[in-house]
């Protein structure tokens, strides 16, 4: 029976896609949303993706730099580890992951209580396809989401040359060589395609949940908690099968 009804789930989402494309709002509204959109969810994200990214890198660079403990083995390689850490995972996926839990709750508070207060039925009555309207922009404004993620990743080297060489565990010198060193440029190219599936996924799963919810507030609470997990276990998922077919 749970089977049977996530495959409609499934089902009914794949239909939501189809339907965004859709009988398209008029360019001048929807170049409005569009705006409001890369405001909401890009711009507003950076504080909070600059903070974490700069942390991160600091933190994985000193851990690498407690574990290499060998006298044999180069300081250099904190700065190789530091950066294929960061490049290929943590900038991409661990960024997304928590930006399922910062932009996810927010696409599906504002969509379910669209929802809740008949909004969405309103925008249906006038003849607007109301799928089109809320899930569209919201779309395009992720298609900046690399740019994030672009951001991430310089911040989260430049935290862990930080955390390295003023924290006196290698030279400034020896780490950047090592951030260098052996630099493969298919690994932004595969970080950059995995953010932008990540990107359709922020966008699209969260407004699923907030669109088909049915009830009061208290279930737009639950329908943001839903969200966030379905979209952490997608993005780790797809974070999965795009890595093996991309690097495997």
């Amino acid at each position: 029976m749970m089977l049977i009804r996530y495959l409609s789930q499934i089902g009914r989402y794949f239909l939501m896609l189809k339907e965004i494309f859709n009988k398209q709002t008029k360019w001048p509204v929807m170049k409005n949303l569009i705006f409001k959109e890369i405001d909401d969810l890009i711009i507003d994200s950076l504080g909070i993706v600059c903070f974490i990214s700069f942390f991160i890198g600091g933190v994985v660079a000193i851990q690498t730099a407690l574990n290499l403990t060998n006298p044999l083995i180069p300081k250099y390689l904190i700065g190789f580890a530091t950066r294929q850490s960061v490049i290929l995972e943590f900038a991409p996926t661990f960024i997304s992951v928590i930006m399922a839990g910062k932009m996810g709750s927010y696409i599906t508070s504002s969509i379910g209580t669209m929802r809740v207060t008949e909004q969405i039925d309103a925008l249906e009555v006038m003849g607007v396809n109301s799928l089109n309207y809320l899930v569209f922009p919201k779309i395009v404004a992720l298609l900046m989401y690399p740019f994030v993620i672009g951001i991430s990743m310089f911040l989260g080297i430049f935290g862990g040359w930080l955390a390295c060489a003023y924290g006196g565990f290698s030279t400034s010198q020896d780490f950047i060589q090592g951030a260098q060193m052996e630099f493969i440029p298919f690994h932004i190219t595969y970080a950059f395609i995995k953010t932008l599936i990540f990107a359709m996924l922020l966008a699209t799963i969260p407004s699923f949940h907030g669109y088909y919810m049915k009830g009061g507030a208290l279930e737009v609470g639950k329908a943001s908690t839903v969200s966030f997990v379905w979209t952490s276990v997608c993005i780790i998922l797809f974070n999965y099968i795009l890595t093996q077919l991309l690097l495997g």
